[in-house]
């Protein structure tokens, strides 16, 4: 059974407004990862920037959704596995680049390979991200 917005915010420990409903609800039924603009046009009028930032970040915090670095150095978001929960993600899978449509797809079953660091080095995160076209614009 899909779990519902409602639900996931509550498991989180997190209060049930408007805004982080509908914000969630867009990464539930989407497919792929989204902006903060992706997600200002999708909304609407109905939230200013500052709400959809705050409920991002609280998201993050909160292991709801991940940030995706882009080429152009801003941020895109995605939807996380159960498996992340807050202050540590486990979303070390590779991310996926259309770069005909811009979509940014998580591929679930393709992980980030191991890194192995010089003594002295430790990672706090690994990001992959593939470049290609995407099945829908080939």
């Amino acid at each position: 059974m899909e779990k519902k917005a409602d639900d996931i915010l509550k498991e989180r420990q997190l209060s049930i407004t408007d805004s982080r409903k509908k914000i969630l609800s867009l990464f539930l039924h989407g497919t792929g990862a989204l902006s903060h603009n992706d997600i200002e046009k999708k909304v609407g009028e109905r939230f200013d920037r500052v709400t959809i930032y705050r409920t991002l970040q609280i998201f993050l915090e909160k292991g709801i959704v991940h940030s995706i670095p882009t080429a152009d150095n801003s941020i895109q978001y995605a939807l996380c596995r159960n498996e992340c929960g807050s202050g540590h993600h486990h979303d070390n899978h590779v991310h996926f680049v259309c770069k005909h449509c811009g979509n940014t797809v998580c591929l679930e079953d393709v992980t980030v390979p191991a890194v192995k660091l010089p003594k002295g080095f430790s990672s706090s995160q690994v990001e992959m991200i593939v470049s290609g076209i995407c099945k829908d614009c080939r």
